[in-house]
């Protein structure tokens, strides 16, 4: 996998303060985020290498590290401790992860770290220890709809620069992260692979609103149907349900519907409930014979 320079990526030189990383970074994410270019490829590539690269600079203690170490600087101690291990000496290096050390072995010199210290030299006048490090992790969003957290699904996305296919379990929650194992960066020296985080934002939704297992919505009813009852459809992402009303019934008054709600993660069959909430819509335009038919009631109301 092509090296990332994250300072290119925020548009930044190595000597960025933290706020000019901060401002690159809210500036690139609101250009590029998938909700702007939901058909742009292109642009949700870029928008998880922002994340990315923004992790990184904005902790001083992951850019140090980063900054000598490079693409490779999630193994630093590791690198540190194989150098001692192997009695090197050196320093210098940058976001290109090139070191030179200069170590007696055999006589000859040796500039490349990485043949120092994984492999053999060509021609086999010398063996290296077989130090393996594991991959790098990566992190992506996936973005959906409720109606979309609502089914089990399929969904293809992108994770820098390579397509995975994964099955989303109905009833995923906002925010809830989930490890693709081993699907992360490549291994060194046949360490293992990296593994592959999955941040899932939901978007809220007009008609619904969820809360864990429940959703709950507003449904509104005519003036008659409140007073004499009857019946009304409510739409779902289960499908339409018909739900009889009951007489006198109050505006804001609630009805529990076990059951309808959203599904539980991961336990096939089961639901949360559904609260309707409703809201009587009072006549407007009234005619001068309606009127005249309100006025006997509110008079017969006194009585």
């Amino acid at each position: 996998m092509a090296y990332i320079d994250y300072y290119k990526v925020l548009g930044l030189n190595k000597n960025a303060t933290e706020e000019e990383i901060k401002k690159a970074y809210r500036k690139l994410a609101r250009k590029h985020h998938p909700d702007l270019n939901p058909n742009d490829k292109e642009a949700h590539i870029r928008f998880q290498q922002i994340n990315e690269a923004n992790e990184v600079l904005s902790d001083p203690e992951k850019r140090k590290k980063y900054d000598e170490y490079g693409e490779n600087w999630k193994h630093a101690e590791q690198f540190e401790q194989a150098k001692r291990q192997q009695g090197f000496q050196g320093g210098g290096g940058g976001p290109s992860g090139g070191y030179e050390y200069s170590g007696e072995f055999g006589g000859e010199h040796f500039s490349d770290f990485f043949e120092s210290l994984f492999g053999s030299r060509v021609g086999g006048q010398r063996s290296g220890s077989q130090v393996k490090f594991r991959g790098q992790d990566y992190n992506a969003e996936l973005h959906l709809s409720l109606r979309d957290a609502y089914h089990t699904h399929q969904h293809t996305l992108d994770v820098n620069g390579r397509k995975v296919r994964i099955t989303v379990p109905a009833g995923i929650a906002n925010g809830q992260v989930i490890k693709l194992k081993g699907h992360g960066g490549q291994g060194v020296n046949g360490g293992p692979n990296g593994d592959i985080y999955i941040t899932f934002v939901i978007a809220d939704d007009l008609k619904f609103k969820r809360a864990g297992n429940d959703l709950f919505s507003t449904e509104e009813i005519d003036l008659y149907t409140a007073l004499l009852g009857g019946e009304v459809t409510i739409h779902t992402f289960g499908g339409s349900i018909n739900l009889k009303v009951k007489p006198e019934t109050q505006q804001g008054a609630k009805v529990r519907l076990k059951g309808k709600g959203f599904p539980v993660y991961k336990k096939d069959g089961e639901f949360g409930d559904l609260i309707v909430t409703y809201n009587v819509k009072l006549p407007a335009n009234l005619s001068e014979k309606e009127k005249e038919l309100f006025a006997q009631l509110r008079d017969l109301n006194k009585k």
